[in-house]
């Protein structure tokens, strides 16, 4: 159950690593999964743009880009590409706190690797909720921790 974050074209340390990792097993868990290789990257916003346009074709700036390779069922497996930048700039339009749409962003991966789709308004209603989710179980162990 390993699970790495890396930053690449980007001077960024996650706090928290130990609760973070907590946190993905237990949303994972929650979704019927379980991970065995989770790698976190965050990095710029012109580093992920170049992967949009190398690996999906795709000519745009993103917040993230999740690559599932998983090859069992209701095993995780993954590359997750985050843009500090992206995530900085949304938090700010947003008028949320940096660290609340990081988590929002880290959730919306790991989501994306349990099967949860966000292309149309259904499907985004329902990653929204599960984010949500996500973050409430942050919450908890969060307070949990801190009770113990």
């Amino acid at each position: 159950m390993a699970i790495h974050f890396f930053s690449e074209d980007i001077d960024f340390n996650l706090p928290k690593k130990n609760l973070t990792k907590r946190w993905l097993r237990e949303i994972a868990k929650n979704e019927g999964f379980q991970i065995t290789d989770l790698n976190y990257i965050f990095c710029t916003d012109e580093y992920l743009h170049k992967i949009n346009l190398d690996y999906l074709d795709h000519d745009t700036y993103t917040d993230i880009i999740t690559f599932d390779n998983s090859e069992s069922e209701n095993i995780i497996e993954g590359d997750i590409f985050i843009s500090i930048d992206r995530v900085k700039e949304n938090a700010n339009n947003q008028d949320q706190k940096f660290d609340t749409e990081l988590n929002r962003v880290i959730s919306h991966g790991l989501l994306h690797l349990c099967g949860y789709k966000d292309k149309n308004k259904e499907e985004a209603e329902m990653m929204r909720e599960k984010e949500n989710q996500s973050i409430s179980y942050l919450t908890e162990i969060t307070v949990d921790k801190e009770n113990n």
